[in-house]
């Protein structure tokens, strides 16, 4: 049997609510019985802690950041992140968001919506423009070689379509 949570704030030298708030967020874990190993919480505070703010009666202690060659650092019990894992897994997000935001404002990023529908629209006009060339080319066309203007255009169209069928079955990749 351990010691009450009152006790071991004594030992701790902090509010019996700070022991509380510990057991909650996950820092230390109390035993079975509710009561709480002083050696082994002292280990969990120590582990899942940062350093005291100002104003708190326990003496700061200086944590170490994991060491990737060991496992990533500290876990809590049941697979749990640690609070200074979590912290340090913030951070990374942070930079990693700042990154972004700043290769977006240098210029080096595009919105990928925006890119796909001009790509949309552009494909759209070529498309468009291929299928007017029939009618376009067709009567001078013929004049020039002297076939029938009419069965030239069909003939035009019905390649152009065929043409654009097989270009359509082409699917861009955007990743």
């Amino acid at each position: 049997m351990g010691l009450s949570i009152r006790a071991y704030a004594r030992h701790r030298g902090v509010t019996d609510t700070a022991v509380h708030k510990a057991i909650r967020t996950g820092r230390i874990t109390p035993e079975a019985d509710g009561s709480i190993d002083p050696d082994k919480a002292d280990r969990e505070w120590a582990r899942n802690s940062d350093t005291p703010k100002a104003g708190t009666r326990q003496p700061a202690v200086r944590v170490a950041m994991p060491d990737a060659s060991h496992g990533g650092g500290p876990t809590l019990p049941g697979g749990g992140a640690s609070l200074l894992q979590a912290r340090t897994v913030n951070e990374v997000v942070k930079a990693q968001t700042n990154k972004v935001r700043l290769a977006k404002l240098k210029g080096d990023l595009v919105d990928r919506a925006a890119a796909i529908a001009q790509v949309f629209t552009l494909a759209r006009a070529e498309r468009d423009a291929w299928l007017n060339w029939p009618a376009r080319i067709s009567a001078p066309l013929a004049a020039k070689l002297g076939v029938d203007p009419h069965t030239l255009h069909i003939a035009l169209e019905t390649a152009v379509r065929e043409h654009l069928q097989e270009l359509g079955e082409l699917r861009p990749r955007v990743d």
